[in-house]
């Protein structure tokens, strides 16, 4: 793993699907894994760039190269 990137494995996962427009839930289903969980992975994206919300959450992720559209 790039030593650069602030995301987990996990994280960038879940940003990547809602950029795909998937729900939380659906990102859940596809994952496996509980909305909670998809929730709380947005959560500490948003703590670790210090933003306020998804949408502001994905702009960064996209400046800082960390997703790609």
């Amino acid at each position: 793993m790039d030593t650069q990137t602030i995301l987990t494995q996990r994280e960038k996962q879940v940003f990547e699907l809602l950029i795909q427009n998937y729900s939380t839930k659906e990102i859940a289903d596809m994952m496996k894994i509980s909305d909670k969980t998809v929730r709380n992975h947005i959560s500490n994206v948003m703590l670790k760039l210090g933003v306020k919300g998804r949408a502001q959450a994905v702009v960064e992720l996209l400046k800082m190269e960390e997703l790609n559209l």
